[in-house]
């Protein structure tokens, strides 16, 4: 089995190759990035990491300890041209006593700027009963950094240190510092840090001989700015300048953000930026029932009592695991403070900025699903269309058919845009054919509901016309969708 990742135009991807089960192999494991540089002299380069699971190789045993070898071979192609190949034998480190860890390999290739296929293999030589190599290829992008201002990749490490004199042969150093590659976009709640190592080319060009470099976190869900996260510094220009800064995400919480960089010359005009994404899990905690928590006469006068558990619940659509258990907790309470301070609470946590403006916008929405989806027995945001709306906001088009002989009532839901995604379908029907109540029948939504039978269901009889004929597959409903 083999799957890739792509992030950013530069690609982070994890490949594995399933080895038989004995005792005397395992299932290889291998995690590459690449990242794009330049070095004035030579020209634009790339530079793939390698990390290497220790668990997943076979080792041999010698007097000293045990140690793990792989081949690796790479290919860099330009349509049918051959550009770069390399192959090499690597030796793990020495470990003793059948303790491994992970280990690293990074090279690097001076190349020009276009468009290429690369390809690289990975053998575990101590696999006795398996020699298929493990196999995998991505188209990379090389862009030119060298004419004018530019920002290298983004490179996010798992440490960053400056180094001593004599280790410029590692294969981690890069401009004075050891810069040990994190290879993941995924942050859990353990870390509070992200060192970033950058660099920002031929500001010498500059008319000026200062520059700044503007930092910015977004949150890309609500596409809001994190203010206490923004920053400005001033550097000297030249033709190489070294960007490297710690940033403090212990506070952030669960979601997904973009973490961008931009030059900005004298007149804070941005010249060029880059940016990379990441996800974040980090349920903080609410303290709601602190009695220094100020109720905000905006957020009180927004809900009457009666309705605090009402739009306490509808926050669920849009909550963390975490969040929907202290929801349900809280409005199990007689305290109707306490309420109040969680929900207020809440809008502050999830949306820092403009957070009363973002709860009426919500609440807006709520009050909308409740008029138009809810039931005698569910409340609108309980319902599967209520609950799709809330979550991923008004669809681009929506196709209804409440009458058809051969099929219950559907609608289909077409969104051009769910975040990073594009052209996501919901099918939703009412086999009741009463009372409101449509169910949420297929998505081909990531996390939502598969179902390939759908057109099936859908149909009264439960039979469908054959899907290999060129009649109409799955009646009306196959069309539509």
């Amino acid at each position: 089995m083999r799957y890739i990742l792509l992030i950013l135009g530069v690609f982070i991807f994890a490949i594995q190759l399933n080895a038989k089960k004995n005792n005397y192999s395992k299932e290889v494991r291998a995690y590459i990035d690449s990242k794009n540089y330049y070095a004035p002299g030579y020209g634009n380069y790339i530079e793939f990491q390698i990390k290497f699971i220790g668990s997943s190789l076979n080792y041999v045993y010698n007097e000293s300890g045990i140690s793990a070898e792989v081949l690796i071979q790479m290919e860099i192609k330009n349509q049918d041209s051959i550009i770069i190949s390399d192959a090499y034998r690597l030796s793990s480190p020495l470990f003793k006593d059948s303790i491994t860890y992970d280990f690293y390999d990074i090279k690097r290739f001076i190349i020009e700027p276009g468009s290429y296929d690369f390809k690289i293999k990975i053998l575990d030589l101590n696999n006795d009963k398996d020699k298929k190599p493990l196999e995998a290829n991505k188209k990379i992008i090389i862009q030119e950094l060298g004419n004018n201002v530019s920002i290298s990749d983004i490179q996010i490490a798992q440490s960053a240190s400056k180094t001593k004199t004599g280790f410029e042969s590692s294969i981690f150093y890069k401009s004075g510092y050891e810069i040990i590659p994190y290879l993941s976009t995924f942050y859990p709640k353990e870390i509070s840090f992200i060192p970033v190592y950058l660099e920002i080319y031929n500001t010498d060009k500059l008319e000026n001989d200062v520059f700044a470099i503007k930092q910015t976190l977004i949150n890309s869900e609500t596409e809001l700015e994190l203010q206490e996260l923004t920053t400005f510094s001033k550097h000297d220009t030249a033709k190489v300048v070294v960007f490297v800064r710690e940033i403090d995400i212990k506070n952030i919480p669960t979601g997904k953000y973009m973490l961008q960089y931009s030059v900005l010359n004298k007149n804070m005009t941005e010249l060029y930026s880059q940016s990379y994404e990441f996800d974040r899990s980090n349920d903080l905690e609410v303290n709601y029932q602190s009695n220094e928590i100020i109720l905000d006469p905006s957020f009180k006068n927004s809900i009457k009592n009666d309705s605090l558990n009402f739009y306490l619940e509808s926050l669920i659509p849009i909550s963390t695991r975490s969040e929907i258990n202290n929801i349900l907790k809280i409005t199990k309470q007689k305290n109707i403070n306490l309420k109040r301070r969680y929900h207020q609470q809440y809008w502050k946590k999830t949306s820092p900025n403009n957070t009363y403006e973002n709860w009426i916008k919500y609440k807006k929405q709520v009050d909308f699903v409740e008029k138009l989806y809810s039931t005698n027995i569910q409340s609108g945001y309980e319902t599967d269309r209520g609950r799709t709306y809330l979550k991923y906001g008004s669809p681009s088009n929506v196709i209804q058919r409440e009458y058809s002989p051969t099929e219950y009532p559907y609608e289909i839901w077409v969104y051009d845009n769910i975040k990073t995604f594009t052209n996501k379908r919901f099918v939703f029907y009412n086999p009741s054919m009463a009372n409101n109540s449509y169910q949420l029948l297929h998505s081909d939504m990531i996390g939502e509901i598969q179902n390939l039978n759908w057109p099936s269901e859908i149909s009264k009889n439960g039979s469908i016309n054959n899907p290999n004929s060129k009649g109409d597959y799955g009646g009306s409903a196959g069309r539509d969708y």
